[in-house]
């Protein structure tokens, strides 16, 4: 069946539908990782996007459930150059086709991925529509390509309710925790006892305790302070931190999420009140971008992002390189930074943008990047241990 995508400028490109056979509007961005479209599918940073995958050929290993970020798809639309619909891995459970129509995603297949990503380079990020009506009307397309907006997808994506993640005690102990292993509860997480019985593993053991508020947490966050012994309590998005604090845990994480972070007004009116507190605090992507809201930095919207696994971004204190994965389009402005308040930590070294800061007079420091994403692939991992030490009372 044939396919279409429109893009807001009036581009558009034709090739075949794949997965739901569903019309759809949103934002459309690219990734130019080269492996990983499992996770990169069930990262629910992309809810309110499609995502156009730079690299060729896509779903050749299938979609092995293990390695999800969450229960579920998040992006409104896949776009890919050359579709394998016959995968061929031994850990394969459902093929990206089946995936996808089981979860209601469309895609298309057999356009010019090259074409469309250098497109949104030049011109920056576009609205689009995938759709496989032949018959479309592009003077009623696009004025609701210009008009979409991604609105408020955190309370699209964060947990309904509070649950606990026990951490391991030793990993000879309970094993390696592989993939979502932690990832469980809340309807965030609906099916996935019945799908996915390896990602609901109980692990028993004590340890710090983190407070997690999840915008969008990818399931790699819990089990990355699992494994280091962390009992893990994550909260809904629009949890009170006079609720947080009360739980008086060790440390607070804020996650990665979607969409603009000044859509977040009353999320950052509650994390003004944690930086306010003695807690340590490290946030992750939209985490990073929350607290300098609520700090009285500023933020704006990149031209195209950065969406991929393979971002370098120096630590400006040890001049070290590490390679990130990345998945957002807004940015701390650091123009607009107070330095008795906050300073640049990491910097990108492709644009120069900011890539973390680290707050002054406080235990907090916050990551633009994914230290629990593996592209090094434990390149930046240790900020979890920085993390920990910081709960320790450690000098940093």
């Amino acid at each position: 069946m044939k396919a279409f995508l429109i893009l807001e400028d009036g581009t558009v490109f034709e090739g075949t539908h794949f997965g739901a056979e569903k019309e759809i509007i949103s934002e459309i961005v690219f990734n130019t990782s080269m492996a990983g479209y499992s996770e990169v599918l069930t990262d629910p940073s992309y809810a309110g996007q499609a995502v156009c995958m730079t690299y060729p050929l896509i779903g050749n290993y299938g979609v092995c459930r293990d390695d999800m970020e969450s229960a579920i798809p998040w992006p409104d639309g896949f776009i890919v150059r050359e579709l394998s619909r016959i995968p061929s891995n031994f850990r394969c459970d459902v093929s990206i086709q089946d995936f996808l129509c089981e979860y209601g995603v469309p895609g298309i297949a057999g356009i010019d991925t090259r074409a469309l990503t250098k497109i949104l380079r030049e011109k920056g990020t576009m609205n689009g529509m995938i759709t496989t009506n032949e018959a479309y009307d592009p003077d009623e397309i696009l004025p609701k390509l210009r008009a979409y907006r991604t609105g408020d997808v955190v309370s699209k994506v964060t947990c309904d309710e509070i649950y606990t993640i026990k951490g391991a005690t030793s990993l000879a102990e309970n094993g390696p925790i592989s993939g979502s292993a932690v990832f469980v509860a809340g309807d965030y997480q609906k099916g996935m006892r019945e799908k996915c019985p390896s990602m609901v593993r109980n692990l028993s053991g004590t340890g710090k305790r983190v407070a997690l508020l999840d915008f969008g947490a990818k399931a790699n966050i819990p089990r990355s302070l699992a494994m280091r012994g962390c009992d893990v309590t994550v909260y809904p998005a629009h949890t009170s931190a006079e609720r947080i604090i009360q739980d008086a845990p060790d440390g607070i994480m804020l996650s990665n999420g979607p969409g603009d972070p000044k859509d977040c007004g009353p999320i950052i009116d509650e994390i003004r009140q944690l930086y306010e507190t003695d807690i340590p605090i490290f946030a992750i992507c939209l985490g990073h971008q929350l607290m300098a809201l609520a700090t009285g930095a500023d933020t704006h919207k990149m031209k195209y992002g950065h969406r991929g696994g393979n971002h370098p971004v120096k630590d400006l204190a040890t001049g070290r390189v590490y390679i990130s994965s990345q998945n957002h389009g807004y940015v701390v402005d650091t123009d607009r930074l107070d330095p008795s308040i906050a300073v640049p930590a990491f910097v990108n070294v492709n644009d120069g943008t900011n890539e973390g800061l680290v707050y002054t007079g406080k235990n907090i420091f916050t990551v633009q990047f994914h230290p629990e994403a593996c592209p090094g692939p434990q390149d930046s991992g240790y900020l979890f241990d920085r993390f920990i030490a910081m709960m320790n009372g450690e000098v940093q």
